[in-house]
């Protein structure tokens, strides 16, 4: 028999969200677009997010839960009661560890006294459960459709998850996933303005310089910035060899600009030794 998990209320961006306890509360994105200039928009969760969603119900069969996933080409499923609230999510790493395929977890001997026995029960129920509702976790972490991505985003990479329940007023009514943010993403990419666009050297390389001196990380006083014909050189030389990647894409990034070539040098922090650009893109 299923037991529905006893939850309670925290708050999370202004509204009463429902999740299991201890578990953080959700939130979203904000998509950074480049063309002449920087721009931001703000995008919500509703925005994104995929609606109506695919679903099972703690009485749901695991090998039903697997099919939908496979039939779907998704990796996971919230689970809702029959009022439609959420009360777990069942993924492909709920299924991992099963008995059917010989990968149930098994430790040594001596390794199970040091393990507790909720644990082991635990990993027994996983590897032999019939019921969605015996296998689901129950850590629920959801987003509200008026929430923006950014948090959304930092909540994925805190918490390692791929997908996000959306619920407003305690019901379940879009899901947001990496995928959704990629999709977001192509829609949102501008087109290159480097073809057709009339910027004179000069003003490039004015913008490509406020760009360097506006970065937490970009080194003002050790890259000098040559443009000719739109072709911009970057000379000097920087401390971290990932600065030099940054760069270029900075430079690519300002309109006007149609190649951008590296002369820079990485010269070692600590020895003060100077680690030039290997020749292989030189032009």
């Amino acid at each position: 028999m299923w037991v529905k998990p006893r939850q309670r209320f925290l708050w999370a961006t202004k509204k009463l969200i429902p999740i299991k306890a201890n578990a953080p509360l959700a939130a979203i994105l904000s998509a950074t677009l480049w063309g002449a200039e920087r721009q931001e928009i703000a995008m919500n969760v509703a925005d994104v997010m995929t609606s109506p969603v695919i679903s099972v119900t703690p009485t749901t069969t695991v090998a039903e839960a697997a099919q939908l996933m496979l039939q779907h080409r998704i990796s996971g499923l919230p689970v809702v009661d029959a009022g439609g609230t959420v009360v777990g999510i069942v993924t492909e790493g709920d299924l991992l560890r099963r008995t059917e395929t010989g990968t149930e977890r098994q430790r040594p001997r001596w390794l199970e006294f040091l393990v507790s026995p909720g644990r082991l029960a635990d990993d027994y129920a996983h590897a032999h459960a019939r019921w969605v509702g015996e296998a689901m976790s129950t850590d629920i972490i959801a987003v509200t459709p008026q929430d923006d991505l950014a948090q959304a985003v930092r909540l994925m990479e805190r918490r390692h998850v791929k997908r996000l329940p959306v619920i407003d007023a305690g019901r379940l009514v879009g899901i947001v996933s990496r995928a959704n943010l990629v999709r977001a993403l192509v829609q949102n990419i501008p087109q290159p303005e480097g073809t057709g666009v009339v910027s004179d050297d000069a003003t490039i390389r004015a913008r490509i310089r406020e760009q360097i001196d506006a970065q937490p990380w970009g080194p003002r006083a050790s890259v000098d910035v040559r443009v000719e014909n739109g072709v911009v050189e970057l000379f000097g030389s920087i401390t971290d060899e990932r600065e030099r990647n940054a760069l270029k894409v900075l430079a690519e990034n300002v309109a006007g600009v149609k190649e951008v070539r590296d002369r820079l040098v990485w010269v070692d922090a600590v020895s003060g030794y100077v680690i030039p650009q290997p020749p292989a893109d030189a032009a």
